[in-house]
């Protein structure tokens, strides 16, 4: 059995450890629920069983649980700095914390896979049957919240500096590509600040539901997303223009 509400009060105790005035554990505890939320839709729209819809809220709300000790550790998002998915199995399943959110032992294995693929590049093809139904469930709302960061989030959060300056770089071709090709994008592929930013929509072509590309067409946020930043650049504004058809052609294509 599960009980969500016990979990998140659970949840909330362990942030406590942590200085949730911070900006960065704020920023991720909002983003937590909110993928919580994302999950929820996910689950509704796609008619998921009512066990399977549970257990992907509770993956949900400690999908990112080892962020807090990467932020307080190294007060960043780097992955390269530390692992937050294998600290988070870690702690949840080395040290014991899982039984603090669930009491029953059964749901393990699928809990451990899907949070410690959520962040990969792409999920093992290994992983089957309802761990794979998880890792797909976490990938997406994880994603669908990542866009509503990326439209409310200042630019200088997200990049360092200004998105008048970002709008001046230029786009790598080898970025360019990996939208013509409908793939994501690789850190070590990046190496302007617009490659990370287009790296960001790029999210869309690892997306599992139909459900998941209606969300992001009725938020409108490719557009949002794109719009925000003033490309100063004219290449690099011809660029997004292209990178925003085939991307908008896609999401309407996988909606149904």
């Amino acid at each position: 059995m599960m009980d969500l509400e016990y979990a998140k009060e659970s949840f909330r105790q362990y942030l406590n450890h942590y200085d949730r005035s911070d900006d960065k554990i704020m920023l991720k505890e909002v983003h937590t629920f909110c993928v919580l939320d994302a999950a929820d839709y996910i689950c509704r729209e796609e008619k998921i069983s009512k066990e399977d819809h549970e257990l992907a809220l509770l993956i949900a709300l400690l999908h990112d649980i080892g962020r807090f000790e990467q932020l307080k550790t190294f007060h960043s998002y780097d992955d390269n700095l530390f692992d937050h998915a294998e600290f988070g199995v870690k702690v949840l399943f080395e040290d014991g914390m899982i039984r603090q959110f669930i009491r029953d032992d059964s749901y393990d294995p699928i809990i451990r896979t899907a949070i410690a693929c959520h962040s990969l590049y792409e999920i093992p093809k290994e992983v089957e049957g309802r761990e794979l139904l998880h890792c797909r469930i976490i990938r997406d709302a994880d994603k669908l919240d990542n866009f509503r960061v990326k439209n409310t989030e200042k630019a200088e959060a997200i990049f360092g500096i200004s998105a008048e300056q970002v709008g001046l770089e230029p786009v790598s071709e080898n970025i360019l590509n990996a939208i013509r090709e409908h793939r994501c994008i690789r850190r070590g592929e990046r190496t302007t600040h617009m490659d990370m930013w287009i790296s960001y929509l790029a999210f869309i072509f690892d997306l599992n539901f139909p459900s998941s590309f209606l969300y992001i067409k009725n938020q409108d946020y490719m557009n949002r997303n794109i719009d925000r930043i003033p490309y100063g650049n004219p290449k690099t504004k011809a660029d997004m223009e292209e990178v925003r058809s085939i991307c908008n052609i896609y999401i309407e294509e996988k909606i149904y």
